[in-house]
């Protein structure tokens, strides 16, 4: 297998998503397509030789080509991710690497069963590579996010997602909020538990494809339910990270 190479993207433009999180879209010279759900590596090399690797979700469809959007969340003392935020702007150089992974990814012979998508936090990402691909094919199998973040400041994406469950009738947007619900919020307030989990799979004809991402115990906790309710482990694909999210 060919060792993925190291290139210099550009960064194109820098989103504000919520206050601690930032999409960064990078022109690629040496673009090739994604999977819905695959991560590219990010280097950066200070003056005296030190190096910090971080990797990062992409948030964008296969369809955007020669450039791909990451979604950075600001982490405390993150040296990588604070870089990011404070240090960057539209224009400047960033090494990366990729697209990496085949195991948490979304493929087109999916696309005609069912899908429940599960995130904590900043693991939305991708998802949202996952539900902007399914949009551009035209899939129409039914399709859930249950998304889990502490309050309504931090629901990354909330406005397109919003903008697709509005659209499309077989997708589903469920909410919760684990710390503070916006004013007159009637949904979900708690974080993803089995009587939320029961509630979700109930709403599928057929065992759905599983996609989890989000912090080890968010992941841990529903991927373990799924299976206890009947899920199989088969249907199950899992992505965590550090401590954020939920």
């Amino acid at each position: 297998m060919e060792k993925i190479q190291w290139q210099i993207a550009r960064v194109k433009a820098i989103v504000q998503e919520t206050p601690h999180v930032k999409t960064f879209t990078l022109h690629l010279p040496q673009w090739i397509p994604h999977l819905p759900g695959q991560h590219y590596d990010l280097r950066l090399t200070a003056e005296d030789g030190y190096q910090a690797e971080r990797s990062y979700s992409i948030a964008s469809p296969p369809e955007k080509t020669g450039e791909i959007d990451l979604t950075v969340e600001l982490i405390e003392d993150g040296e990588v991710s604070s870089y990011l935020h404070e240090g960057i702007e539209p224009g400047d150089p960033l090494e990366v690497r990729g697209p990496i992974g085949g195991y948490f990814v979304w493929k087109d012979n999916m696309a005609n069963e069912p899908l429940l998508l599960i995130a904590g936090g900043s693991g939305v990402v991708p998802l949202m590579a996952m539900l902007r691909h399914r949009a551009k094919i035209g899939a129409a199998n039914p399709t859930t996010l249950l998304f889990s973040v502490r309050t309504a400041d931090d629901a990354i994406y909330r406005d397109e997602l919003e903008q697709l469950a509005k659209q499309d009738s077989q997708f589903e947007l469920i909410l919760t909020f684990t710390r503070k619900a916006p004013p007159g919020w009637t949904g979900y307030q708690r974080r993803v538990d089995q009587a939320m989990l029961t509630d979700v799979l109930k709403r599928f004809a057929s065992h759905p494809n599983g996609f989890v991402c989000g912090p080890t115990l968010l992941v841990e906790q529903v991927a373990n339910t799924l299976s206890d309710l009947g899920l199989p482990s088969t249907k199950i694909r899992t992505e965590r990270f550090g401590p954020t999210g939920t």
